[in-house]
């Protein structure tokens, strides 16, 4: 009897498990078959495909198109499309010269994206200044090989505030100003999916990347060797960090910034530093949960809007504190109506150089609460 109860609880998992795999093909593999349909001119329709009862659904043309953006090194995927270099400036001085300045050169916020090439790179294929230790900074363009790279990222990220706002020739205009600034095409070019190719044998880095490494091939030879610990290895070594009183709660609460699953969550910086670690973390690393509180009403618009990005609590980071803000502001007649236009607009010179991008999407409401809050704490 025991031995017939083993068997039944064997098949009934294995039967389990083969309807789960089953259903986990059906819902992978049904964009690519779209595509290949697509690609062959196959009608794609739900008696074209194996039928599982209650398990997923044909993915419609507008779910397969919405993640399948990718651009490859071969500008296959590549969208139809096309902008001018005059385009680009005009999107460029509305949509990132805040984080990137004017000509693509400043470094307040993130690295330079233009500098440090020249005609004889774009002539040669390899950046000459990569080799120079008097270059201060490696920007994008000194970097990166393939301009597929830079027009898949343009259009998935940015910009910073508002990812996936760009429309195809929104982003061949504005690649094809910050090629401009390098010299790498004259000021009067139109980029598009036709000639993008034909741009690509001009990039300075172009010939700057290579396959020939021992991470590329599995059966090649790593650039380190090392030797496994055979006599007197330390059984268990302690991994951890620590911030400095100073930075500690620098950018707000850690612990309200980290994913919602996962075993391991953010330490919480509103309070002391732990003298030492919890014994359970040497023993068993994965039940280690320390419970956030989630982040509701003013707080989670605020992140949602992507203002944490510049905004810190109590400290500057790209802008200013919550609380420098509040400060001064504070018992001003009109200050939350003057914010909140300012906010919907953008602007640049009370707090430093560097300017506030518009934030035209978010209504009145939202804007009223934000502002509220910062001001208020309420």
């Amino acid at each position: 009897m025991f031995r017939l109860a083993k068997v039944f609880r064997r098949t009934a998992c294995c039967k389990i498990l083969q309807v789960l795999w089953l259903g986990l093909a059906v819902v992978i593999t049904v964009p690519s078959y779209a595509q290949n349909a697509a690609q062959t001119s196959l009608p794609v329709t739900s008696n074209s495909l194996p039928h599982y009862q209650g398990i997923s659904r044909l993915a419609t043309p507008a779910e397969v198109s919405a993640w399948d953006i990718d651009v490859r090194p071969d500008f296959q995927g590549l969208p139809k499309g096309s902008g001018s270099v005059t385009q680009g400036q005009v999107l460029w001085e509305a949509k990132c010269t805040s984080c990137h300045g004017t000509f693509g050169e400043s470094n307040e916020i993130f690295t330079p994206i233009v500098g440090g090439t020249t005609q004889a790179d774009v002539k040669s294929g390899r950046v000459a200044a990569l080799n120079d230790n008097k270059q201060p900074q490696r920007t994008t363009l000194m970097r990166v090989s393939n301009l597929s790279s830079l027009w898949d990222y343009i259009y998935r990220a940015m910009p910073w505030n508002a990812p996936r706002t760009l429309s195809s020739d929104d982003t061949f205009a504005l690649l094809a100003y910050i090629l401009s600034l390098a010299e790498v095409v004259p000021d009067n070019f139109i980029l598009s999916n036709t000639n993008i190719a034909e741009v690509q044998n001009k990039m300075p880095n172009r010939n700057g990347m290579t396959l020939n490494h021992g991470l590329w091939d599995v059966r090649g030879k790593p650039d380190i060797q090392s030797k496994a610990c055979l006599n007197n290895c330390v059984a268990f070594v302690q991994i951890g960090s620590s911030l400095p009183d100073y930075a500690r709660n620098a950018h707000g609460n850690l612990a309200e910034q980290n994913r919602e699953y996962g075993p391991y969550r953010g330490v919480n910086t509103t309070k002391p530093p732990l003298t030492q670690l919890p014994l359970q973390i040497a023993a068993n690393p994965i039940v280690v949960s320390v419970i956030a509180a989630k982040m509701t009403g003013p707080k989670l618009l605020f992140k949602d809007s992507n203002c944490s990005a510049c905004h810190a609590e109590h400290s500057k980071l790209v802008g200013p504190s919550i609380t420098d803000v509040a400060t001064k502001y504070r018992g001003q007649v009109g200050a939350e109506a003057k914010l909140v236009t300012k906010v919907k607009q953008g602007g640049s010179g009370v707090w430093g150089p560097i300017p506030m991008p518009p934030y035209p999407d978010l209504s009145n409401k939202d804007l009223q609460v934000l502002v509220h809050w910062m001001l208020t704490g309420e």
